[in-house]
């Protein structure tokens, strides 16, 4: 894998200019949620492009698109060459101020449409932020660390690569993930109950609230994010005598490639009592249990918890690394929105 150095933000720029006069054969226009398996179809061509093997599943595509919070004729672009979809753009904005987020994947081959979303993403940024009423956008956008957008249009563009995440992926089976003896004390309950999912959410903005990159979501918002593919059967809660709920990790089983750990996190003053790993070897046997043979997740190559020590050290290897890249935008004078009353 490619080692790309954690920089500084990059300084305020205008968004980037894309002036030249769009190709007969290219059309643009924003998605609707009836586009999900075509847009599904192209991530899973960028996924074999990028890692060798389809890993979108249509439900992945399905919960952005009918997210409460899409707005899909202004945040959304699909790009058709000749009647082919070859990039899909997507934007969202949780925080309400400067940080904006986006997705972007394009077909090797077609940088041109790649270039032409990447610049409507940068243009849609700067108008969000003035609705927001600040002075400056303040975009990410994570891709492959390989990816089929090429590299030396974002750097052209001013963006930078300010941080390495990496998936992980570990073999399953029954024989090798026994059902594991927990701590003294420490009982699982599924979170099936709307008062346990509740409490699912709040371990979850308690324990990653210091992560890189974390956007607190207030429950309803964490369960649009979650989509309707959640069993939460395979949720877990740990609790300790004395102590109440100490832990808590989410799971899922909606991927076709893999087993997926989405949320793993432990209270910071019950971290070094084996909790962590107690809830890896669990979800490892459920998991095998129910016949699946992979296991993933995502961790920021920095995360200051030791989370990558722990998972190397319970079996996971690299899958690929993912990148996300910065840009600052300024919003034009004659663009900013007063202050709200």
């Amino acid at each position: 894998m490619d080692e790309l150095t954690t920089q500084s933000p990059a300084p305020e720029e205008s968004p980037g200019q894309d002036t030249a006069t769009p190709p007969p054969d290219l059309t643009v226009r924003p998605a609707t949620p009836a586009d999900a398996e075509e847009i599904c179809g192209l991530l899973n061509a960028v996924d074999i492009a990028e890692v060798g093997h389809p890993e979108t599943d249509l439900g992945t595509v399905e919960t952005d698109l009918v997210h409460p919070e899409a707005d899909l004729g202004r945040n959304s672009w699909l790009a058709f060459r000749r009647g082919q979809l070859v990039a899909y753009g997507l934007l969202w904005d949780d925080s309400g101020g400067e940080r904006i987020d986006a997705d972007h994947y394009v077909l090797p081959g077609h940088q041109d449409a790649g270039e032409r979303l990447l610049a409507a993403i940068e243009r849609r940024a700067v108008d969000r932020a003035a609705e927001n009423g600040v002075t400056r956008a303040v975009v990410h956008l994570t891709l492959n660390s390989r990816p089929t957008l090429d590299r030396t249009t974002l750097a052209r563009r001013g963006w930078q690569a300010v941080r390495r995440y990496n998936v992980l992926t570990r073999p399953l089976s029954p024989a090798a993930d026994p059902a594991p003896v927990p701590p003294p004390g420490l009982t699982l309950r599924t979170c099936e109950s709307e008062a346990d999912r509740r409490r699912a959410h709040a371990l979850v903005e308690e324990t990653f609230t210091a992560h890189h990159d974390h956007k607190p979501r207030g429950h309803e918002q964490w369960l649009a994010d979650l989509g309707k593919g959640m069993d939460w059967s395979l949720v877990w809660i740990a609790a300790l005598p004395g102590e109440g709920d100490v832990a808590v990790v989410l799971t899922r089983d909606d991927r076709e490639a893999m087993a997926w750990i989405r949320n793993l996190g432990v209270r910071e003053r019950f971290r070094g009592r084996g909790i962590a790993g107690h809830l890896l070897r669990h979800a490892f046997a459920v998991y095998a249990a129910r016949g699946r043979a992979t296991v993933g997740l995502g961790v920021d190559t920095e995360n200051e918890t030791g989370a990558l020590s722990l998972y190397t050290s319970h079996g996971f290897a690299p899958h690929f690394a993912a990148d996300t890249w910065e840009i600052t935008l300024r919003v034009p004078e004659e663009r900013e929105v007063p202050d709200r009353l």
